[in-house]
């Protein structure tokens, strides 16, 4: 009895050991999608570009136009 016991064990603590090494998911678990940015997150990094200085009040206005024209 102790010949299977023993093997048995060493296997299910084997299985534990591997299924966090590997990222293996069993049991479904949760998962998370990337979601697109909400317009009012694009807004934002909008503003956050005009603001850095990546782009000047015409780019502004012309980016902010076609992103509220798209929703």
């Amino acid at each position: 009895m102790k010949r299977i016991i023993i093997p048995g064990l060493a296997g299910v603590a084997a299985l534990f050991l591997l299924t966090g090494c590997l990222a293996l998911d069993i049991g479904g678990g949760s998962s998370s999608k990337s979601q697109a940015p909400t317009l009012g997150q694009q807004l934002m990094d909008l503003q956050k570009a005009k603001d850095a200085g990546a782009i000047n009040e015409a780019e502004f206005q012309t980016q902010k136009a076609k992103l509220l024209a798209n929703h």
